[in-house]
């Protein structure tokens, strides 16, 4: 199905064309139509299967054929910085031939930056992309009019969750009027992202796109460790390697400065994000990681969505992700466009039941690597949700 099939409007498709967009992917075949038909919708769907235009393309069209006015018409809420910074990228190059203006608004900026949100907010922007405590900043001020306000959209909303933004997200919808067009998004559907569509959209369409199994040229290995192996193990995989890039996800922002401490330690060449740093600073660590300027990159879950970059020799999840979609999606980072790539778990003694969920989903078990004699022996396999045991064997370091 190509963009053209949607009868979107002559500049619009303008847009589309300039970024080299031809077929639609099956969430935006699917959510498009319904979204410009006035549904509200709950959908499942990873980051990296065109879920942003998917939402971006409808609301972008819906304002253009409606007369234009200086009020705020979509409302966007991500759960963090680099997705609200990618999606107003995203947002910029699609609507380049039209008239409509956006803005982005999230929190760890300067005070100008500050002072432009609250220029753009009080004079009205069509389309805001917030995180939710910076939102609320401005709201409270009570500068904002949201009362012409159409469309409401929650990007990662499972994650949100996950990050303790319930109460935020429902404070914002006070300010927001009743009658609304609601798209929900998440990677995952959990009971708590379902019981917030209960609350907030109304006969909603569901759409959920597969999680797809990860590509046959990953290599994919675990080491089931003690919680101290974990750090002078990744040491030992990492000191050797002649990689290009390197992605390391850890569980927390002590984990991620541990570890990221740890590599420098060994002259290995290693950065660390996090939402301790503020926003420029972010952004210099993951343009010097895209520009293969940085080698190793040590990130949080709470950012890891919102760094999209391709080409990764190698994922190693220090930390065993929270479900099966979030772990492929990690690993799906790597071997892309049918390159070779590699991706490690650490299986803390805590975190064996929820790897065995993971492999319920790939349909197989992960290989599992032996500990390197001088770090001692590590715990047994046995993770009560699961009957299955895998091989032993040694991870061989790649030579170069």
């Amino acid at each position: 199905m190509t963009f053209s099939d949607f009868n979107f409007e002559p500049r619009l498709i303008e847009g589309i064309e300039a970024l080299g967009y031809q077929t639609a992917t099956p969430i935006q075949e699917q959510a498009i139509p319904i979204i410009l038909s006035g549904r509200d919708i709950i959908g499942s769907a990873q980051t990296g299967t065109g879920k942003t235009a998917a939402f971006l393309l409808p609301i972008i069209q819906k304002i253009l054929i409606t007369p234009h006015d200086d009020a705020i018409k979509a409302l966007i809420i991500v759960p963090t910085r680099e997705l609200a910074t990618q999606i107003d990228q995203q947002m910029e190059g699609l609507s380049y031939f039209t008239p409509i203006s956006s803005i982005p608004v999230y929190g760890g900026t300067d005070g100008a930056s500050f002072a432009r949100e609250r220029a753009a907010l009080a004079n009205g922007a069509d389309m805001v992309i917030c995180t939710p405590g910076r939102m609320i900043a401005h709201l409270n001020m009570g500068y904002v009019n949201l009362s012409s306000l159409q469309y409401l959209i929650l990007d990662e909303a499972d994650r949100m969750l996950d990050m303790g933004f319930y109460d935020d997200i429902l404070k914002i919808i006070s300010f927001i009027p009743a009658k609304r067009q609601n798209l929900l998004f998440g990677a995952t559907m959990p009971k708590e992202m379902r019981e917030l569509a209960r609350k907030i959209l109304k006969d909603p369409v569901e759409i959920n796109i597969e999680v797809s199994k990860p590509a046959e040229n990953i290599l994919q290995m675990a080491y089931v460790v003690y919680e101290s192996q974990k750090i002078p193990l990744v040491q030992y995989l990492l000191k050797d390697q002649n990689m290009r890039s390197i992605l390391i996800f850890c569980s927390t922002k002590s984990k991620t400065k541990q570890v990221s401490a740890a590599l420098k330690k060994l002259n290995l060449d290693a950065a660390e994000i996090h939402s301790d740093l503020d926003q420029p600073a972010r952004e210099k660590v993951l343009m010097s990681f895209r520009n293969k300027e940085l080698s190793i990159l040590v990130a949080t879950d709470i950012v890891s969505r919102g760094i999209d970059i391709e080409d990764i020799d190698m994922v190693v999840n220090f930390d065993v992700p929270n479900d099966g979609e979030d772990y492929i999606h990690r690993i799906g980072r790597t071997a892309r466009a049918k390159a070779k790539g590699a991706a490690i778990t650490l299986i803390g003694e805590k975190e064996q039941s929820k790897f065995a969920s993971i492999e319920k989903l790939l349909g197989k078990p992960v290989y599992k690597g032996a500990i390197p004699i001088q770090f001692g022996i590590g715990p047994e396999y046995a993770p009560r949700s699961s009957g299955g045991s895998s091989r032993k064997g040694t991870f061989r370091k790649k030579q170069r």
